[in-house]
């Protein structure tokens, strides 16, 4: 059984178009034909179902295509490892981050990270923590970075800092120029928060439960530049770690204020690997820089004492 034959099967499994699949491998209709024809033979039962509406798997074509792409992925793998031993410094690493607020604190980590090295290249997923998990654990992706997680076996968490959710708002806010913030106070004011699909927006739900006050945000959206944009322009304030602002910060925009009598919220932000994959050296490199800069960045100004 030829590679090739299982490229074109699994093209043909994410496509459902003899045609399509084609179109996007550069190759006849009939080349994919004969690909599966050989696989067919090789496993001696039909694997595809043709029909005027495009082509269903049988039950044996459902196994293999379950396992075509991780084992397609596996051989690019191995063959990056191969490319490693000859001393190239080049390849392309996948990274799955738990939404907009982990991508914020990644961006400068991979910016940085691609200026010194300029061959390699990245594909950066944003989803969720479980799919970020999941991702790692079928070789989708190399490494994956999560707030609030949920846990799953096959991985192994490489670094683990605390993380801490701020009040932010803008500077011409009435709350800007205190010390810190109280729940009641917070509770007082428009909020613009995630909706409760989010793990921070729960734990936001269960803290403010805690404390027998209602939460009842202004704003509730999925999207952190609406947020910030929010806040910016005075309509609401929000809670978030507060490296996920520090440019607007810095700029004098935007103020991060602690909630009072440390009741804030905290979560670890995870840097996860597979259990039993070895890294790429594109991967391995970058895996290291990101724990470099989680324990510099994160751990030194996100976590407050």
């Amino acid at each position: 059984m030829q590679i090739r034959a299982l490229i074109y099967f699994d093209e043909l499994v994410r496509t459902n178009s003899m045609r399509q699949a084609a179109e996007n491998l550069n190759v006849a209709p009939t080349a994919i034909s004969r690909q599966i024809e050989n696989l067919e033979y090789h496993f001696g039962t039909p694997l595809v179902e043709r029909s005027a509406r495009g082509v269903k798997l049988t039950a044996a074509g459902e196994l293999l295509a379950v396992r075509a792409g991780r084992t397609l992925r596996e051989l690019d793998h191995v063959h990056q490892l191969i490319e490693d031993l000859k001393g190239l410094q080049r390849g392309r690493v996948s990274v799955y981050a738990n939404g907009a607020t982990v991508a914020n604190l990644l961006a400068p980590a991979l910016a940085e990270f691609s200026l010194r090295y300029p061959k390699l290249r990245f594909e950066v997923t944003i989803t969720s923590a479980r799919n970020a998990i999941e991702a790692v654990n079928s070789a989708e992706a190399d490494i994956a970075v999560t707030l609030f997680a949920p846990p799953l076996s096959g991985t192994k968490v490489r670094l683990r800092s605390e993380i801490v959710y701020d009040v932010i708002a803008a500077t011409s806010h009435p709350l800007a120029a205190q010390r810190d913030v109280s729940l009641t106070e917070l509770a007082a004011h428009s909020l613009a928060l995630p909706d409760h699909s989010f793990g921070a927006r729960q734990a936001f739900d269960a803290l403010f439960e805690r404390e027998g006050l209602v939460l009842d945000p202004v704003f509730e959206t999925s999207s952190l530049e609406m947020q910030k944009e929010l806040v910016l322009r005075g309509a609401a304030i929000t809670m978030l770690p507060a490296l996920t602002v520090q440019r607007e910060i810095q700029t004098g925009q935007l103020v991060a204020l602690p909630v009072a009598d440390g009741k804030g919220i905290r979560t670890p932000i995870d840097l996860c690997v597979a259990l039993d994959r070895q890294l790429s050296f594109a991967a391995g490199k970058l895996l290291d820089f990101i724990e470099r800069f989680m324990r510099e960045q994160v751990a030194g100004k996100g976590r407050r004492d």
